[in-house]
């Protein structure tokens, strides 16, 4: 049994985020994808800790309260001495589509299952309800570092827990495909709730259509999946049937940042509070509808959706 049924666990890497703005200046802020979800799901009410490493700077410093102040748990926030985290520039086209710059080679998440705080995380993340993670998170730590995890998540299960894993597929974090090919299938045969983008996974795979990735994904053993439309909409599973649920339309989109991010976030909290998945899919493209509309990954309060 696990100690913390209704609480997640959102694991992954958060950076100072610095937006351009059309006048040439800088804006800054913080964010990672797994973050970004972290932050929506507790502005939704649901219990959540985000796990991760960071520096013993200011800017770390500020990052940790601000995440208090959104009402995410910092227990499992690791600090390194010496370290900075990450850095990433945002800039985003006519359309709201977004590009990023990083600076993140040097960032402490990348050694979060390397660390002597390392042994007492691993202990604390078996006790979660589910535990949540991206593409970007076991990317980012190595392969050394993605065994160790492996490892966790295969106790997190064995104790009752669940694994909820969103895709978030970036080339540019692996040294080749080869090794990313064999992560993602080792990651989606740990995987209870699958989250994958039908881009992310036919540009990994090659897999031809939605229908080749949804099978992909049912293969690996995925008893709940999500599967993110090229066009705007999902698929999800529901009573062993493929249902297409149609995203919110939207006027007119600002930034792009994050809508991944909130939709992961709507659909947890509503399958938490015991809506189905059709369902909880409409929650979810309600949130990341909102999200859309606003500049950066974290949009202000008072624009929350009811």
């Amino acid at each position: 049994m696990t100690d913390t049924p209704n609480r997640i666990a959102a694991l992954g890497e958060c950076m100072i985020e610095m937006f351009r703005r059309p006048d040439g200046s800088l804006t800054m802020g913080f964010g990672g994808d797994t973050l970004n979800t972290a932050v929506y799901l507790a502005r939704l009410g649901t219990p959540v800790d985000y796990v991760t490493a960071l520096g013993d700077d200011s800017i770390s410093d500020g990052m940790v309260a601000a995440w208090a102040a959104e009402g995410v748990g910092t227990s499992h926030v690791l600090r390194v001495p010496n370290r900075l985290p990450g850095l990433y520039l945002i800039e985003t086209d006519a359309g709201g589509e977004r590009r990023f710059l990083y600076w993140r080679d040097q960032a402490p998440a990348r050694e979060l299952f390397a660390l002597p705080q390392t042994p007492e995380l691993a202990a604390a993340l078996e006790g979660y309800g589910i535990v949540y993670l991206s593409g970007i998170s076991i990317a980012i730590l190595g392969e050394q570092g993605r065994e160790r995890l492996f490892e966790v998540l295969e106790r997190v299960r064995a104790r009752g827990g669940k694994v909820a894993f969103d895709t978030n597929w970036r080339p540019r974090l692996w040294p080749d495909l080869e090794t990313a090919r064999a992560a993602f299938g080792r990651m989606l045969r740990l995987t209870d709730i699958a989250l994958p983008g039908v881009t992310d996974l036919r540009d990994l795979y090659g897999d031809a259509d939605a229908d080749a990735v949804l099978a992909r994904v049912r293969d690996a053993g995925v008893t709940e999946i999500v599967l993110k439309l090229e066009q705007p909409g999902c698929v999800v599973i529901e009573n062993g049937e493929a249902v297409e649920v149609p995203a919110q339309k939207v006027a007119t989109v600002v930034d792009t940042t994050a809508a991944g991010d909130s939709f992961s976030a709507g659909y947890l909290a509503a399958r938490l509070r015991g809506e189905g998945p059709a369902d909880a899919a409409r929650a979810a493209h309600k949130l990341a509808a909102a999200v859309i509309q606003h500049r950066g990954a974290i949009i202000p309060r008072d624009a929350m959706p009811a």
